[in-house]
């Protein structure tokens, strides 16, 4: 998977609370070592003038923050199926005793 650098440097710039202009956005790219189209640089300023990051990037969090969350039910149902060794040998036994009876 590319990441894209475009969206990273907005993402620097937002964090810095700079504003995301065009020229911004190919500073951040050119100190990066990253190529540079300024026609995409432009469009993204544009894309995300009046975006609301701190919502977005809330949004994006939550699925993340739920995943182990889901996952701690599987783990207790796996503790409720141990069963206590005696009982198991007992049953063991049993099945035996019944095949030579």
């Amino acid at each position: 998977m590319k990441i894209d650098a475009y969206l990273h440097a907005a993402l620097l710039l937002k964090g810095a609370e700079k504003e995301i202009t065009k020229e911004a956005l190919v500073s951040v790219l050119k100190a990066a070592g990253a190529p540079v189209e300024e026609a995409k640089a432009q469009v993204l300023a544009e894309a995300v003038k009046g975006v609301n990051f701190e919502e977005l990037l809330k949004a994006a969090a939550m699925p993340v923050a739920a995943a182990p969350a889901a996952a701690a039910p599987a783990e207790h149902k796996k503790e409720e199926k141990k069963e206590d060794p005696a009982k198991a040998e007992a049953a063991a036994a049993e099945g035996l005793s019944s095949l030579f009876g």
